[in-house]
């Protein structure tokens, strides 16, 4: 009997259902059937998510694969039964600072573990300096947070908030140029926008910046996983990557990743145990790396998990996601130019995320894609898709949201 691809995914779903509820290891061949769809990394049975639907959503989050979060849940079984001894907690604490640092090619002196990715941009900003005069210069492509904190600091210490506005969805390095003089003290950028997923380059930006002695700042949640990177090559001054999603853990948890240069120049916002040399000692020591960010007991059972996803993409290779992800999106992006889409991305953009006014009525869009179990973002009002394409997915999702797509012209 021949089977949709949609009844297909409805079956396999109960069937993995089915074996989650007898208790059964939904990672393992016995229980789990054979993915749908081409496999071209060889991971698509660690991710659960693609038994259920054709998840084009990681740009929101990511689903983490098995290993991952059987990483997490060991911790919670440990933490309930025979809890983990601090040491061996901060130990797995520094194996993370080493992988994530080995991943974006920096030292584990340069890494540091945050909260969020937004805790990061405000420790920059409360370090350099700033003061009535001074000019920070961003676009519109970056993060809600930034307009939140640059505007705060407008109104409280004066300095001047300049804003290149993307042409066709794209804010070169030229645009930020012009906007760059003697009194500008950061560039922040979104190095993948959570918008449209365009792709700053990071090492036209961190030129300009530093040729007027200023600094490089990247949020780097929607990029970090997805594309290689190496911080050295580009000279960014600083990073912060939220884990939830390519980096294919949880919430709770942010590597910080200061360059050995400007160390001594960025100081951390509070203190505690963990950020000084010697708790006990009468003068405060600061650790003199990126140590120094870690004031407290950080989110241990995150960290368990983002210290599994890191080893996954590091077996992986970010090299063969970037290449597999990305080729995949810029198919997604000639399929739906050619269905008549205005994409509000550039063609031939180095990132696996895209955006598109669709041109439908917004609820019936919601429908057709629940009906069809297709997961995207609506935005916009919905009268917008942002649709990502991530390592575990392949050309038969692709397809499918084109399948969709085409229905709406």
């Amino acid at each position: 009997m021949d089977v949709s691809r949609r009844e297909f995914i409805g079956m396999v779903s109960a069937t993995a259902a089915a074996g989650l509820a007898c208790g059964d290891n939904p990672g393992t061949e016995e229980t789990v059937p054979v993915p749908p769809g081409d496999d071209p990394l060889n991971i698509r049975k660690d991710f659960p998510v693609v038994y259920n639907s054709v998840y084009l959503n990681s740009p929101y989050i990511t689903p983490s694969p098995q290993p991952a979060v059987n990483a997490a849940k060991e911790f919670l079984d440990r933490k309930a039964s025979d809890p983990v001894m601090l040491g061996d907690m901060l130990g797995v604490e520094t194996a993370t600072r080493q992988k994530f640092a080995r991943l974006v090619g920096a030292s584990e002196g340069e890494v540091g573990i945050l909260s969020a990715t937004s805790e990061g941009e405000n420790i920059v900003t409360s370090s350099i300096g700033l003061k009535r005069g001074d000019n920070i210069v961003i676009d519109d492509l970056h993060y809600n947070t930034t307009y939140v904190l640059y505007n705060h600091l407008a109104r409280e210490l004066g300095i001047e908030v300049r804003t290149v506005k993307n042409e066709d969805g794209a804010a070169l390095p030229e645009a930020f140029e012009k906007l760059v003089d003697g009194r500008t003290r950061l560039i922040s950028i979104a190095w993948v926008s959570h918008q449209n997923g365009y792709c700053h380059d990071l090492k036209a930006l961190a030129d300009i910046a530093h040729a007027r002695n200023a600094y490089l700042y990247a949020d780097a949640i929607q990029g970090v996983g997805m594309l290689a990177l190496d911080v050295k090559d580009t000279g960014v001054d600083f990073l912060t990557a939220g884990t939830y999603k390519w980096l294919l853990g949880g919430f709770g948890a942010a590597p910080f990743y200061v360059s050995e240069s400007v160390m001594d120049r960025i100081q951390p916002d509070r203190i505690g145990w963990r950020n000084v040399v010697d708790e006990k000692a009468d003068e405060i020591e600061l650790h003199s790396d990126a140590r120094k960010f870690g004031f407290a007991t950080p989110a241990f059972g995150p960290l368990y998990q983002l210290s599994a996803g890191l080893d996954y993409l590091l077996n992986v290779g970010v090299e063969n996601i970037e290449r597999h992800a990305v080729g995949l999106a810029h198919s997604l992006h000639q399929g739906l130019m050619d269905q008549g889409f205005k994409l509000k991305t550039p063609a031939g953009n180095r990132s696996a995320t895209l955006a598109f006014e669709h041109g439908a009525d917004p609820e019936a869009a919601k429908k057709s894609l629940d009906d069809a179990k297709i997961k995207v973002s609506l935005r916009e009002g919905g009268s917008q898709i942002r649709a990502g394409v991530a390592l575990f997915n392949n050309k038969q999702d692709v397809e499918a949201l084109l399948d969709i797509t085409g229905t709406w012209g």
